[in-house]
């Protein structure tokens, strides 16, 4: 079952959490919902990895264990939030070099989603523990300026 929790007054994020599942057609509807279209392919892939991490990974598929996501649009840069109940991980540095190292070899997918979120995000964070990963996607608009001829 997903649980929505509605939004404390005055407060910008919403929390939505479900039990450890692979079956998130309904999750990256609804943390879509505000993303331009013209991003929303990209966006649903990279949080597809992020949420598939978390749930397989971190919670190893286990159905008592949840996965929490606090997302939210402030300005030009929306957030999303991702929290497991796993024991975590050791998340690699930030850097290109190293990211790159963990790119997928020819019999297995490591470090595939890393890549792909690196990719797709414009900052990717993990907290200490490797149980809650941030995510932010800085969206530019570009004016429409007339042409004068």
């Amino acid at each position: 079952m997903i649980a929505i929790s509605p939004r404390p007054a005055g407060r910008n994020w919403n929390t939505v959490s479900f039990p450890s599942t692979l079956y998130l057609v309904p999750i990256l509807d609804l943390l879509l919902t505000k993303v331009p279209s013209r991003l929303r392919d990209e966006v649903r892939l990279g949080l597809q990895e992020a949420l598939v991490n978390a749930a397989k990974h971190g919670n190893n598929l286990d159905p008592g264990k949840k996965v929490l996501v606090q997302f939210s649009t402030i300005a030009n840069e929306y957030w999303w939030v991702i929290s497991d109940q796993g024991a975590g991980f050791e998340p690699p540095e930030d850097s290109e070099d190293t990211i790159e190292e963990h790119l997928p070899c020819d019999k297995c997918e490591c470090g595939r989603g890393l890549y792909i979120l690196h990719q797709v995000f414009d900052r990717v964070q993990w907290n200490s523990e490797g149980t809650e990963l941030k995510l932010c996607k800085q969206v530019t608009y570009l004016s429409r300026l007339s042409l004068a001829l």
